[in-house]
């Protein structure tokens, strides 16, 4: 028996776009999502999360759900334009009191909530979104506001989630909302959302003395696909894109110079210091935060683009093929999640980590019985919290593990087409199902591990 340490968080994960539906229901602004989800051939199947899995009317019986499951913490974000439609200034009340209903929902049911306030459901009325100072500063209002209302129940807070996406994967590759594909735009909004967790850190502290407060990165480890110098410079690059760009100045070490002058070759950065990085910025983003959060899901074998060995930001994620894959097409390695803990914790040495995210798609249907046999995702979860405890035991200070996803949801760019969620949702009737991996999970937590 592998057991966790004493008071182990367990828990599962959610976003508010991807389960809330009721997107102009009691007064909720628009989001980018909103609009990018209803511009023709940006989602698969042209779906929409206008209703995804109505968890807006339906919370009390999810929660009572999660609690005859037996899990003990749910992390979930607040919708930004459900509180403040405009992005700032006038507080919608009804926004508040819907998340203030669900936060006492979740501590009757004695379940640990932890909010994030952003997971990307930026207002739309937001002049120029994250490519705008203006936006960091109306982040903090806006950290301030949720931080008042429910900071007295809620202790968990966590600022962003995965700004590389809201970032690179959204300004620069064009894949999630605003599907814009500008690096130095991109770049541009990597720097305010980072000064945007800055500002809020300080406030929600303000408003709740005894908070824990972070951030969660979505951190990719690579292995290079030989030891060639050209197929080592592509793993560089790449870890210095995904991991390193965010990492560093979070730790107080600004950028990686090595990226920064890459990313000034291609013409994204004017200087090694851009007018709108000011210098007073690094020290906002370096603000002290009591844990770090890491979605995990997989690990790439990079190797260098043939005749283009080392141009920057050009390489190829290859396939193992003694690798398990997802339906998402994703490779299936869990060590990778070990190898990656051990590495954060020696280069970065975070007072405290949770795995705020770690799961598979996999889409098993119910059976006639209502029953979901989704044996690979339980393989999944029991192989990666393995890796867990693993790295518990080389003295790695985990904290906590949550399960993406509690319910089956609109998966951003692919729509409803991948199914992450512990519990099976049939999106025509909202009926909740189960999955044998929901069971599972339960007993782990009974267990206090494997």
């Amino acid at each position: 028996m592998m057991k966790f340490p004493e008071g182990f968080l367990w828990g599962t994960s959610t976003s508010s776009y991807q389960i809330e539906g009721a997107v102009k229901e009691d007064g909720r602004g628009e989001c980018i999502w909103h609009a990018f989800s209803h511009t023709a051939g940006k989602i698969r199947g042209g779906d929409t999360g206008d209703i995804a899995c109505d968890h807006y009317h339906l919370y009390k019986a999810d929660v009572r759900l999660m609690k005859d499951l037996g899990y003990k913490a749910y992390r979930f974000s607040l919708a930004w334009p459900r509180i403040l439609p405009t992005g700032r200034g006038k507080v919608n009340q009804a926004g508040i009191d819907f998340y203030s209903r669900l936060v006492d929902e979740l501590l009757a049911a004695d379940i640990t909530p932890m909010i994030t306030l952003y997971h990307w459901d930026l207002p739309t009325a937001l002049p120029g979104g994250w490519v705008n100072r203006d936006t960091a500063y109306a982040f903090a209002e806006y950290a301030a506001v949720a931080a008042r209302a429910l900071g007295d129940r809620v202790k968990m807070w966590t600022t962003l989630n995965e700004p590389w996406c809201s970032s690179l994967l959204s300004y620069y590759l064009g894949e999630h909302a605003p599907g814009e594909r500008n690096l130095a735009r991109a770049l541009e909004a990597a720097h305010y959302l980072l000064v945007a967790h800055g500002l809020a850190v300080p406030e929600i502290r303000t408003a709740c003395k005894d908070a824990e407060v972070g951030i969660v990165l979505n951190l990719t480890p690579g292995v290079p696909a030989s030891r060639s110098p050209a197929d080592l410079n592509s793993l560089r690059q790449f870890d210095g894109s995904l991991n390193r760009w965010f990492l560093d100045p979070l730790h107080g070490r600004r950028y990686p110079a090595d990226m920064v002058k890459e990313y000034g070759s291609l013409g994204a950065l004017s200087s090694e210091q851009p007018d709108y990085m000011r210098e007073e910025d690094f020290d906002l983003i370096a603000v002290p935060t009591d844990y770090l959060g890491i979605n995990y899901y997989m690990l790439h074998t990079i190797q260098a683009v043939p005749g283009e060995e080392m141009q920057p930001q050009r390489w190829n994620v290859i396939k193992n093929p003694q690798l398990a894959r997802t339906d998402m097409d994703w490779e299936v390695n869990p060590d990778g999640l070990y190898h990656l803990l051990l590495r954060v914790q020696e280069e970065y040495q975070p007072g405290k980590i949770y795995v705020a995210e770690n799961g598979a798609a996999y889409n098993d249907a119910p059976d006639e019985q209502g029953k979901v046999h989704d044996t690979r995702r339980i393989d999944y979860l029991r192989s990666h919290i393995d890796a867990i405890g693993r790295a518990i035991q080389c003295g790695v200070p985990m904290a906590g593990y949550f399960a993406w996803s509690f319910l089956d949801n609109f998966e951003w760019a692919f729509g409803y087409s991948q199914r992450f969620g512990l519990v099976y949702v049939d999106f025509a009737t909202q009926r909740r199902y189960p999955k044998d991996s929901a069971y599972f999970y339960g007993e782990v937590i009974r267990n206090n591990g494997l």
